[in-house]
Formats: structure tokens, sequence, C-alpha cells
């Protein structure tokens, strides 16, 4: 793959660049949403790895795009519409189409009629092969991310997901009316419940017991189920060093309300990362040194001025949600001299899948208190009866009856053939929900 000859190619500035360090538990509600952008979708429906996308398991596709290539560098179309809403995408890609036909009559063999038609078709027609390929590349993955769309009632699962994501939150019932719903797969059920939790963790428990046992109820395992209380004691409201969801004050309320009744272009596309208002915070110079230190080389603690280079690291993974917005940041700050231009970098690129899938295998190595509900649920939790690997564990209840578990949060075992890891696993169960934190 060609690299970019400008990636490190800082301007000279009287500011140093400036390194922002995130931790990916300050937001987890942006990598579980569904997404309606073209790159960003592709990447959660299919995964794109290396720049490459596997339809291998498409029904009915051509050898030749059992595997493409989706990357900026070297496709002009998704260059010009990797940022675009999966609405817009459709019309885009129908005028793709129309282009290619209009070319193909171009180079028909009823337009040769002389000899200089046919040295223009020599000189265009590996062109020619060459657009026909990316346009058959792109009708196929825009086909498959539509089938995908509607088999697993994404429209209805992703209006929920969006009204959790914002500030006016989603009724219980929607929530209610997605897990019911024999169509939607498990997964985005457990994916909705999830964003439902972290929104009303404090505030409405008793609705959260009762979704997770409407879970498993339709379809959902227990083994998936107590992921909820895992992100409530992972990146929960006690977890995240902001206010995600914008309930700190009244004049945040009140921003986020306005925020609500500006006319959107799509109401799939509204949320927007909490990296957005990190950012602005950022460049009005109103971060927290409480929430995020800041160090010039000296070591001390300074005063933050507006950086003109900003590179971004998030622990934990990025996501192309947050690709996207950083993107859009980049276009407006080149239309000024003065603009903050920004470069976004993680441990990995995430999408929902890839991010639950990392929480699970982290949560293995924690103490067996962050598979139980947080305090404030604790009286209302449903009785999970995990397995763990051999180890019975029975979680929740008013009482915290767990067979094996007693109110200090110790352990008792009590089964043979206990693998030599799980011994391992057992002596770290002592130490407490505080010390709960992503490896």
């Amino acid at each position: 793959m060609r690299q970019s000859t400008t990636l490190f190619d800082f301007r000279l500035t009287q500011v140093a660049p400036l390194l922002l360090i995130l931790d990916r538990r300050n937001d987890p509600v942006t990598p579980l949403l569904s997404q309606w952008t073209y790159q960003a979708m592709a990447h959660e429906l299919l995964g794109i790895h290396n720049g490459r996308v596997d339809l291998s398991m498409v029904p009915d596709i051509r050898p030749e795009l059992s595997e493409i290539t989706l990357t900026t560098i070297t496709d002009p179309f998704f260059q010009a519409h990797y940022l675009a809403t999966f609405g817009d995408l459709g019309t885009s890609l129908k005028n793709y189409v129309q282009s290619y036909q209009s070319h193909s009559l171009a180079q028909s063999s009823s337009s040769i009629n002389s000899i200089f038609d046919m040295k223009r078709f020599i000189e265009e027609y590996p062109e020619f092969r060459k657009l026909g390929g990316n346009v058959s590349k792109h009708v196929a993955l825009v086909g498959e991310l539509s089938r995908l769309v509607d088999r697993d009632r994404l429209l209805d699962v992703g209006e929920v997901e969006q009204g959790l994501a914002m500030s006016s939150g989603s009724d219980f019932k929607n929530v209610q009316a997605v897990v019911n719903n024999p169509v939607v797969p498990a997964w985005n059920k457990l994916r909705v419940v999830i964003l439902y939790a972290l929104r009303y963790q404090k505030t409405q428990t008793s609705n959260i017991a009762a979704s997770i046992n409407l879970l498993l109820s339709n379809g959902v395992s227990r083994e998936e189920a107590w992921l909820v209380y895992v992100f409530l004691n992972v990146a929960g409201s006690d977890q995240r060093q902001d206010d995600l969801f914008s309930t700190e004050s009244l004049l945040a309320k009140g921003r986020s309300a306005l925020k609500g009744l500006k006319g959107v272009e799509n109401v799939y596309t509204q949320h927007t990362p909490h990296l957005s208002q990190t950012l602005e915070n950022l460049f009005k110079g109103r971060l927290k040194e409480t929430t995020h230190p800041f160090l010039d080389g000296t070591g001390t603690n300074m005063g933050l001025q507006r950086p003109q280079d900003t590179i971004i690291f998030m622990i934990g993974g990025t996501t192309y949600e947050e690709a996207r917005t950083v993107a859009l940041l980049n276009q407006e700050a080149g239309n000024s001299s003065t603009g903050t231009r920004l470069l976004l970098g993680g441990t990995c690129v995430h999408n929902s899948s890839s991010y639950v899938e990392m929480i699970r295998t982290a949560a293995e190595k924690f103490p067996v208190s962050v598979y139980e509900p947080p305090p404030e649920s604790a009286t209302t939790a449903p009785s999970l009866n995990l397995n763990l690997g051999g180890v019975n564990v029975s979680l929740g209840g008013s009482a915290g009856t767990g067979v094996y578990r007693t109110s200090s949060d110790h352990v008792g075992v009590q089964a043979e053939g206990i693998k030599d890891g799980m011994r391992n696993f057992i002596g770290r169960v002592k130490q407490g929900v505080d010390k709960i934190g992503l490896p």
C-alpha cells in the first residue's frame, strides 16, 4: 500500500504539536452504535482489515469480487464518498453507474469509425476496464450492505440506538419492542440493552434488570447477558472522566436540548462522538486539568494554548465515526490559516463486534466482581448463575445469595478438575471493583 508522504509533515509553528491521549472507556457509546456512513458501515457490517473487505460469504458473488480493496488512496469513488450517509451514497452510486454506461457506449464497436477512434479506444481501454471493475465492486458492496440492513431490521434498531445516544433518550417501551422482535438478531438486542444500561445506570435500575430478564427470554444466553453488568463496571458512570450524556449541569442540558432541535440531515446520524466535545473544549482552552492533566516539555503543568497540530491517540481503540469527525474538522481547518490540524490514532479501529469482544476478553482477567451488578442495581438485579470455565457462580439477588459469593467479595470454589489458569484468576478476586481497568 502506498504511504502518504505528508502523514507526518507537520507545519512549522510557534506552538509545539500536542499529543492528546484518551481512554476508550470515557465513551463506550460510539463503538456500540450501528453506523450509517459508507466507510463506517462497511466496517460495522462486514469488517475492513488492512484496507480489504471479505465478500466471499455474499450470495452469488463473482469470484473476482470475493475480496475487494477499499481505500481512499486507490479508489476515487471511495475517496469522494467514504464519509457520505447511506442515503446519499445510493444516489451517488446511481450516477457512477450511469457514467460507466455512457463510457460503455463510447467504447462500443459501433462508435469506432476511423483510425483515430481505434487509437482512442486502445488508449482508453485500460482505464475503461478499471472503471468497470470499480463500479462492479461498489455495486456489490452497497448491495450487500442494503441486504444486511433489511435482514437485521437495522433501521428499527438504529432509530432506538440514536435515541439512547442523544439527549432525548429513548422510551423503555422502544427497547422492549426491539428485544421482543423475533426477527432482530440476539446480537443487536444485546447492544440496545447495553446502551440503555449505560444511559440510565443511576436512574432506571429496575428497568435495566427487566431488560436483562427480557434478553434471557428472547434468545440471548446468560454468558452474553452478563456483559450488561461488565459494561457498567468497566465503562459505567463511575468509571468515566466526563459527563457522557450531558447531565452534569443545567447549562449542559440546555446545550444538548438545543442541539436536538436543530435540523438534522438524517435521523440515523444525529449522534456525534464524545471526541468532538473534547476537541471543542481543547480548541477553546476549556479542558479541565482534573480530567486531562497537561505536561509541557519541562514536566510541569501548564495552561493549554490552542495548538496548531494535534495528535489524538485513543487507548482501547478508535472508530470510523470518530475518524469522520476528525476528517470534517480538518476540512474546516483547511479553509482557515489558523485552523488546528488533527491526526487520529488508536490501538485499533473498532466496530461494535470487536469492541464488545475486547471488553469480554478483558473481563476474564478481572475479579469476578466485574460480573456483578453495580451497587445501585444490586437489589433489582436478576440472578444469572454464570458458569466460568467449570466454576459455578451465582450473581445477583436482593441478598447477594450467590452460591460461591460472600458480601466481602471472596469466592469459595467447590468444583473438581479446575484448570491451573483458573487458580490465578480466583486469586485476583479480592481486588475491589474500583481497581477495574482495561489492560
